[in-house]
C-alpha cells in the first residue's frame, strides 16, 4: 500500500482497498498470536497456527487478545524521539511490531498498537470502528488526537484501547456500564456520559475520579488520523516530542519510562528510579526489550 510520508495521503486505490476495516497485506494472524504470546510458548508455530484457525469471535476472545497484546507489545515513542515521523502505513506497522517471523520486539503509540489490534479483529471477522478521543488530563482543552476502538461483539459495544499510556485500560469496558466502576486488576475505571451519545473514560487515582479522555460514537476512518499523527510526531508541545514515554503492562501493574524516570507499579504501589542519559539504552533493553533506533538526520 503506497504511502506518501511527507504529504500524509493515501492514494484513491489504497483508500478503496482499506475501507473502514484495518488490514495489511503482510499481516498473518498466527504470527500476531505468536508475537503477543497467545499460544503460551511463543515459539510454538504449529500451535499458533491452530489457534488462529479455531479462535471464536466472542467477548472472551477480544478480552484475552487485548490483555495478551498489552502485556507483550509496549507503548513507546522511540521513533518520535529519534526525530522520525511515525508511519501509518499498515504494512510498516506490521513490520515494526510483528516482523517477518513474529519475533520483533518494537511497540508504538496509540495509532500503531490500536491499528495492530484492529488487524487481528479484522482477521477474526469481529466488527469495530475507530473513534477520535479528546485527551482531558491537560490544563487546557486539547484537540481530538487520541485513537480508540469500539468493538461490537455479542450484542454489546466495548471500548478497547491499547495505546493510552500510563492509566490506560487493562481490559474492554462495555458502553452499557455507564457510571459503574470497573475494577481491572489493580486499577479502577469507569465511563460517564455527560450528554447523550458522549462518553468520558475516568481512572480512579488517589480515591479521586480523573478524566482521561472523551469520545463519541461518530466513526473515524484510518486516514482521518493523519493530521493528528503528524502533530504528535513533530509538534514541540506534545509529550511524545518532549520526552521518552515507554509503558509495558504486566499482570501485577506496569513499568513506565517517563523522561528520565523509571516508574514501576506493583499491586498499586509505585517506586521511582532516576535514569541517567548513559543508562537509557540499558534500561530500555532490560525493562522493555527495546533497542534505541538510530536518529533521523
Amino acid at each position: 500500500m503506497a504511502y506518501q510520508r511527507i504529504a500524509g495521503y493515501f492514494s484513491a486505490a489504497d483508500l478503496l482497498e482499506l475501507g473502514n476495516m484495518m488490514h495489511a497485506s503482510n499481516f498473518q494472524l498466527d504470527l500476531y498470536l505468536k508475537r503477543v504470546g497467545f499460544a503460551g510458548d511463543v515459539a510454538a508455530d504449529a500451535l499458533a497456527a491452530t489457534l488462529a484457525a479455531t479462535l471464536v469471535a466472542n467477548t472472551a476472545t477480544v478480552k484475552s487478545l487485548m490483555q495478551h497484546q498489552l502485556r507483550s507489545v509496549p507503548f513507546e515513542n522511540l521513533d518520535v524521539q529519534a526525530g522520525k515521523i511515525v508511519s501509518l502505513n499498515p504494512e510498516d506497522i506490521v513490520r515494526k511490531i510483528i516482523g517477518d517471523d513474529g519475533k520483533a520486539s518494537r511497540g508504538g503509540y496509540c495509532y500503531e498498537v490500536n491499528a495492530l489490534f484492529a488487524m487481528a479483529l479484522t482477521a477474526l471477522g469481529i466488527d469495530y470502528q475507530f473513534v477520535f478521543c479528546r485527551p482531558m488530563f491537560y490544563p487546557m482543552r486539547r484537540p481530538k488526537t487520541h485513537m480508540a476502538l469500539i468493538v461490537k461483539v455479542q450484542g454489546e459495544q466495548w471500548l478497547c484501547d491499547l495505546g493510552f499510556g500510563s492509566y490506560g485500560l487493562r481490559a474492554p469496558v462495555a458502553l452499557s456500564q455507564v457510571n459503574l466502576p470497573q475494577t481491572q486488576e489493580f486499577d479502577c475505571f469507569r465511563l460517564i456520559s455527560p450528554t447523550s451519545g458522549e462518553y468520558v473514560l475516568q481512572a480512579q487515582l488517589d480515591e479521586q475520579w480523573v478524566s482521561q479522555y472523551g469520545f463519541d460514537l461518530y466513526p473515524a476512518d484510518w486516514i482521518d488520523f493523519m493530521p493528528a499523527n503528524y502533530l504528535n510526531s513533530t509538534h514541540p508541545d506534545t509529550i511524545f516530542v518532549q520526552k521518552y514515554l515507554v509503558i509495558q503492562q504486566h499482570a501485577t501493574g506496569r513499568t513506565m519510562l517517563v523522561g528520565n524516570e523509571l516508574k514501576e507499579w506493583q499491586q498499586g504501589k509505585v517506586t521511582v528510579t532516576p535514569v541517567a542519559t548513559d543508562e537509557l539504552a540499558s534500561v530500555l533493553k532490560q525493562q522493555f526489550k527495546l533497542e534505541l533506533p538510530g536518529k533521523n538526520t
